[in-house]
Formats: structure tokens, C-alpha cells, sequence
């Protein structure tokens, strides 16, 4: 049985996939010349790392209630890695926005996957 707790965690990383997976087709859109694009991605930026952070909050939850602390630590290492990128592409340094991009996309995949797997015969309850 999935408990509400995982449930959140599973809604909140869903949603950040989401945000984050449409931050690649605004900057491609931006790069085909729709320079109005450009502000699409900055509202996406905010939007993603907002939801990084809620993310953040429920996985802090999930370790204390579920006890298991990976969600934590995985998130903490998305989030702190969103932060940068952030950052860099407001200062329009590509060299690091970029491939700090596609490397925080695939963090998230791999968050989802793994929020999203079945949990087996071993049931992890709130505490």
C-alpha cells in the first residue's frame, strides 16, 4: 500500500518533470528566432525552481515520515544544481547553463522513475 506521503512526493516530482522538461522546447523555440520565447523560459525557470523547492519540503517529509532518506538527498542535489543553473543563465553564462540543463532534465527523470517504480513486497508506512 502507497501511503499519502509517497503520493505527494509522487504528485510533486511529476509536476517538476513537467515544468522542467518544457524548459528545453522554450529555449529551442527561442534559438529558431521567436525571441519572445526568451521570456517563456525565464517564467519557466521560475516556476521549476519553484517546484524544486516544494520538492525539497515534501521529501524532507518523506524522511522523517517514511524514513528513507534518499528522496532528500537526491532533491537536495537537483535543487542546489537548479540554483546554479538559474543563475547562470541570468548572467547568459551557456557554458555552464546548458550542460548543467540537460544534467538536472535527467536528475529529475531519474527521480520520477524511481518515485514511480513499485515499492514491492516490503510496505513503507507514515509514521
Amino acid at each position: 500500500m502507497t501511503t499519502p506521503t509517497a503520493w505527494a512526493l509522487r504528485a510533486v516530482v511529476s509536476a517538476h518533470l513537467v515544468a522542467i522538461a518544457a524548459q528545453p522546447v522554450f529555449a529551442g523555440v527561442y534559438l529558431t528566432g521567436d525571441y519572445g520565447s526568451l521570456r517563456w523560459h525565464a517564467v519557466g525557470a521560475d516556476v521549476t525552481t519553484s517546484i524544486g523547492y516544494v520538492q525539497l519540503v515534501v521529501a524532507v517529509v518523506a524522511w522523517v515520515r517514511m524514513r528513507q532518506v534518499w528522496p532528500f538527498l537526491a532533491t537536495l542535489g537537483v535543487v542546489a544544481a537548479e540554483t546554479v543553473q538559474y543563475f547562470a543563465g541570468m548572467e547568459s553564462a551557456l557554458w555552464l547553463h546548458v550542460p548543467l540543463g540537460v544534467t538536472t532534465v535527467a536528475g529529475v527523470v531519474v527521480q520520477f522513475i524511481a518515485t514511480w517504480r513499485p515499492l514491492g513486497r516490503r510496505e513503507v508506512r507514515d509514521v
